[in-house]
Parts: C-alpha cells; sequence; structure tokens
C-alpha cells in the first residue's frame, strides 16, 4: 500500500487545467478538458466501492458539468438509486438512466448491487421494476449530439453500455471529445489477478467492441497503475469524515471493507485525471483486446513508435504509465476541504 506523507495536507490552489493529446489525429497537439468539462459518467456503482468515492469527486468538482449518468451491470436501477443518494446530498439535480445488466455473450459475474443494503425502503422504490436499458443509450447518444466535440464519456465499469453506444449509434464516438476509461492492464506491474483487470473481463465482447470502434481520443487507467494507490479501513475512517457525501461512501463502504482489506482508488484515478492529467505519466501505443478461450478480455499494449505516430488500426491510445500518489490524495480531497472552509466562512 502506498504510504503518503501528508495524506491531509490538502491545497486550495489547484490547477484546473486538465490536457489530453489529440490522439484521435496521431499526434500530441493537447485539449483542454477540465475548463467547464461536460461529462458523462458510465458506472457499476455498488460493487467496487471505489465507483461511489469517484462519483463523490465529481459532484464536488465545480470545473464539471455532469449531463448524466449511467449504470451498468446487475441490478442497475439499485445502482441508479445509489447515485440518485450521492446526487440527493450534494443537492444536484442529475439524469440517471439504468443500462445494461447483462454482457453480450457469457453469463453475468456481477449479478448484485452489494452496496444498495445501506439504501432505505424509500430510496430503493421502484427498483426492483424492469427497465429499458436502450433508453440509456439513447440518452447517452442525444447528449453527445447536442453538445458535438465537447462531452467526456468516463466510463468506469464494464464496457456493455460504452460498446453497445458506439454499435448502435456508428457516428456517435466520432462527436465525443475524449472517452476517459478505468479498465484493462497495460503493464507487468504485479497485481493479485496476474494479467486480467475485472471491468475488462467481465464483458469481453463488449471491451473489445469498445476499442474498436472508438473514433475520439482515449485515455486508459489499467489495473497495473490504479493498484497502486490505496487506503485501508482505518485511513478511510479518517479521511471520510469530513464532508457529508464522503460520510455517506465511508457508510457504504461498511459493504466493502466486510470482506477486503483496502479501497484502491481505480476510478477516482480516471476523475482525477479529468482535473488534473499530472497526477499521472502516459504512454502511447494501441490496444488489442484477447478473446482467445481463457484469455477472454485481457487487454494487450503495443507502444508507438519514437514519433508517437501510426496509420494502422486500432487507433493510438493514451495509457497510464506511472502514478504521483501523494498529488492525487491532495486532488482529490482539495475540493471536499474547500466546500468545507466556503461554508464555514
Amino acid at each position: 500500500m502506498i504510504r503518503r506523507r501528508s495524506l491531509l495536507k490538502l491545497s486550495a490552489g489547484l490547477t484546473v487545467s486538465g490536457l489530453l493529446p489529440g490522439l484521435a489525429n496521431g499526434n500530441s497537439e493537447s485539449q483542454h478538458l477540465s475548463a467547464g468539462l461536460k461529462l458523462l459518467f458510465d458506472t457499476d456503482i455498488g460493487s467496487d466501492i471505489d465507483d461511489a468515492v469517484a462519483l463523490a469527486y465529481l459532484l464536488m468538482q465545480p470545473s464539471v458539468d455532469l449531463l448524466g449518468i449511467t449504470t451498468v451491470t446487475g441490478e442497475a436501477r439499485k445502482r441508479a438509486a445509489l447515485a440518485s443518494r450521492l446526487l440527493e446530498l450534494a443537492g444536484q439535480a442529475v439524469p440517471i438512466f439504468p443500462g445494461f445488466e447483462a454482457p453480450r455473450e457469457i453469463a453475468t459475474r456481477q449479478p448484485i448491487a452489494q452496496q444498495a443494503v445501506k439504501l432505505s425502503s424509500a430510496q430503493l422504490l421502484g427498483t426492483d421494476q424492469p427497465h429499458n436499458p436502450e433508453a440509456a443509450i439513447n440518452f447517452m447518444a442525444d447528449t453527445i449530439r447536442a453538445h458535438p466535440f465537447e462531452v467526456t464519456l468516463l466510463a468506469v465499469g464494464p464496457f456493455t453500455n460504452v460498446a453497445r453506444l458506439f454499435e448502435k449509434y456508428p457516428d456517435v464516438s466520432r462527436l465525443l471529445k475524449a472517452l476517459v476509461i478505468m479498465g484493462g492492464k497495460y503493464s507487468d506491474y504485479p497485481t493479485p489477478w496476474g494479467p486480467s483487470e475485472w471491468n475488462g473481463i467481465i464483458d469481453p465482447t463488449a471491451t473489445a467492441l469498445m476499442f474498436a470502434k472508438a473514433k475520439c481520443p482515449i485515455r486508459a487507467f489499467g489495473l497495473d497503475i490504479t493498484w497502486q494507490v490505496s487506503m485501508d479501513a482505518q485511513q478511510v475512517s479518517r479521511a471520510f469524515a469530513t464532508h457529508p457525501l464522503l460520510r455517506e461512501v465511508r457508510r457504504w463502504s461498511e459493504v466493502w471493507f466486510a470482506e477486503r482489506d483496502a479501497l484502491h482508488f481505480h476510478d477516482p484515478l480516471a476523475a482525477v485525471s479529468l482535473v488534473d492529467p499530472s497526477v499521472c505519466t502516459y504512454k502511447y501505443g494501441q490496444v488489442a483486446v484477447d478473446l482467445s478461450p481463457g484469455r477472454e478480455g485481457l487487454t494487450e499494449f503495443l507502444a508507438a513508435n519514437p514519433q508517437g505516430t501510426t496509420t494502422s488500426e486500432p487507433p493510438m491510445v493514451e495509457v497510464a504509465a506511472s502514478v504521483n500518489a501523494n498529488q492525487f490524495f491532495d486532488q482529490y480531497f482539495a475540493p471536499f476541504t474547500i466546500r468545507a472552509i466556503s461554508a464555514r466562512s
């Protein structure tokens, strides 16, 4: 577990000028991501607690204009209810659409949203009713088309919704400003599951389709990097005591810590990169997704040539190569501290 020299040494003067190279054109021209960032958030909130940690940050970040939330994998409506609870605490109204629950070709490996047990019966009202997942896909497409070249899609769950979006509306990915994902593994950094990563293997066909059909800049955060940023239960208890949103996430984390000993900031790292991309260094190349028996959903990274250009398919991907844990934690907790200070002023 990464040691932090000053976990709660939070800066009120952090820069919010995010950059993402123009990878769709195979060059290094930069695009501003965070100045009035229009964002769609696709999430499997309710399983790993890190989705809720990421959403809490996005709701507190003034540079982020959250246009909508879509949920994915089992009990998608309960996942939507969890997102709705955080929106309520943040005093925000954002459209939420439950999306696809089952993978495209394999049996589901994530059938329930465990943290939904922390919601009241009133908050869960109606979550046992069926829904039309295509409504989530249509919403995503309509939102992107309404703001061409302005919307970033942050996908931090299995990629069933994203693949369906690109499949149903082939033109839409060209209209995205960027696709930012937490998923895959792009180096041999040791993690408990070897070359595999959960989001990638839950729906392998969707993972492959997403990378193959995306026609926009892509930034990917693999398990090899996100695994390096973590807290244990006691650290979470202390650090998440300072704000109502964090306290609610801490309450949900009891479900997570009942079976695990650490919170890894997988999805929050991807979220923070939208505001401060310098929390990581990056490498450029192509990503292939293995669909062969026994390796379904594993990602393979091929680094670009020294000029960083290529004319072959699939398109170039910007992949996180290292992380500054201290900088990440400063950036993550900063908006909660700033707002708390403002409220007392």
